[in-house]
């Protein structure tokens, strides 16, 4: 326990308590605490009689006919739903289909063909791999040039550091919205204006923001963003990615991977390639129908729970991981490496011991599971409509247990 209350407190004290009866394996004694689902989110039960019903009824027996029944929509209507709970996006701004990486690349590579002239693509050093590895590629195909920021391992990318970085050559800034690491909470709105003010535009990454915090993307200005859905969407291993192109750049922006799925007529198999009105432009080939059921449940409790609640208990839950980090982890040199402010702290805690990369595999073969993020870190995703404060404490608890066994 801590100063303040118990875990079996909190948790008896938390609005949101019931939604974790919604997940698979919520009450599985082998998995006494699952702290990774802002990497790979639990399956709602309702996912699995959803998939039963589309096997039996939308795929077994309406068959090919399920592309005039919806299939052929999804990507659309499905984005839509994402936009409206999720990404404060207006309806015809958003698609689902490709992975996170396929839909930055068609993102980026749309920005930098809106601002010809210009060669800088700002990137910070800290960002996902995918998203450098994506950025370092344009950079390649196209001759423009990388503009680097370097971030501390506890942080992220500040206002300040934008403004630095920033230029009459800056074409694309590419950020994420929480660092993957840190958990290190972007400025959007404020960064966004930065970016505009010198003629460029800005693609977000919401990969670790999505289905946690409250994102405007219309209010705050946004070019482009995309994120994954198999986080706290709770959308399965692979489950594809969404995209989203502000209104005012959708007719003008050139998508690079052009595909059946994004012309006019997808079906009059055209000799030419002429791009759809609207967003379906930014579809490519067929979309994976059966890897959007998962998500879709999910969307489903996030209505039903709200955003801001379920932001609300994101921060219950860090800072009662912070509290017992303070009492049981601190003294053995344990550093705390994501914010302590709120504010500036999305869903998840890292922090780093050299005995971490060990300890992980330990943890993990007790059912005890969080994420090692190199070189030292355990990062602590607490997900929260599927995490409860006991599960939190128990891994303080196992980390500080196996700390102690090594250092005495």
């Amino acid at each position: 326990m801590t100063g303040t209350r118990t875990a079996e407190e909190l948790d008896a004290a938390d609005a949101l308590a019931e939604f974790r009866t919604r997940f698979v394996g919520h009450d599985d004694p082998g998995i006494p605490a699952y702290l990774d689902g802002n990497s790979l989110g639990r399956p709602t039960i309702a996912a699995g009689e959803r998939w039963a019903s589309f096997i039996d009824q939308q795929w077994g027996r309406r068959l090919i006919r399920g592309w005039d029944e919806g299939w052929f929509e999804a990507p659309l209507a499905l984005g839509d739903r994402i936009g409206a709970l999720t990404l404060g996006a207006a309806p015809g701004q958003t698609i689902v289909g490709d992975s996170t990486t396929v839909s930055l690349y068609k993102v980026v590579r749309a920005a930098l063909g809106l601002r010809p002239g210009r060669d800088e693509i700002v990137v910070d050093r800290g960002n996902f791999p995918t998203d450098r590895y994506v950025a370092e590629g344009i950079a390649r195909e196209t001759g423009a040039t990388l503009r680097w920021i370097d971030v501390s391992l506890g942080a992220g990318v500040s206002v300040a550091d934008v403004e630095a970085a920033v230029g009459s050559r800056t074409a694309v800034v590419l950020l994420s919205h929480v660092a993957f690491r840190s958990g290190f909470v972007a400025d959007i709105p404020e960064i966004t204006r930065v970016v505009h003010d010198a003629g460029g535009l800005v693609v977000w990454d919401l990969c670790h923001s999505v289905g946690v915090l409250p994102i405007e993307l219309d209010e705050w200005g946004v070019d482009f963003a995309s994120g994954c859905t198999y986080k706290y969407l709770n959308g399965g291993p692979g489950s594809p990615a969404f995209l989203y192109v502000a209104a005012d750049h959708i007719a003008s922006a050139q998508q690079p991977i052009q595909g059946w799925m994004g012309v006019r007529d997808s079906f009059a198999m055209g000799r030419e390639y002429e791009p759809a009105e609207g967003i379906r432009r930014f579809v490519s080939g067929t979309p994976p129908v059966s890897a959007m059921l998962g998500m879709e449940t999910m969307l489903d409790l996030i209505e039903s729970a709200g955003i801001e609640a379920i932001r609300a208990k994101s921060i219950a839950l860090t800072e009662y991981a912070i509290a017992l980090y303070d009492e049981h982890l601190a003294g053995f040199g344990v550093e705390l490496s994501s914010p302590r402010d709120a504010d500036v702290r999305g869903g998840h805690v890292t922090i780093d011991h050299p005995a971490f990369g060990e300890l992980v595999g330990e943890l993990w073969r007790d059912g005890v599971i969080p994420d090692f993020r190199p070189p030292s870190g355990i990062r602590l995703g607490l997900s929260p409509l599927s995490t409860s404060f006991a599960e939190v404490e128990i891994a303080i608890d196992r980390i500080a247990a196996g700390l102690r066994a090594r250092l005495g």
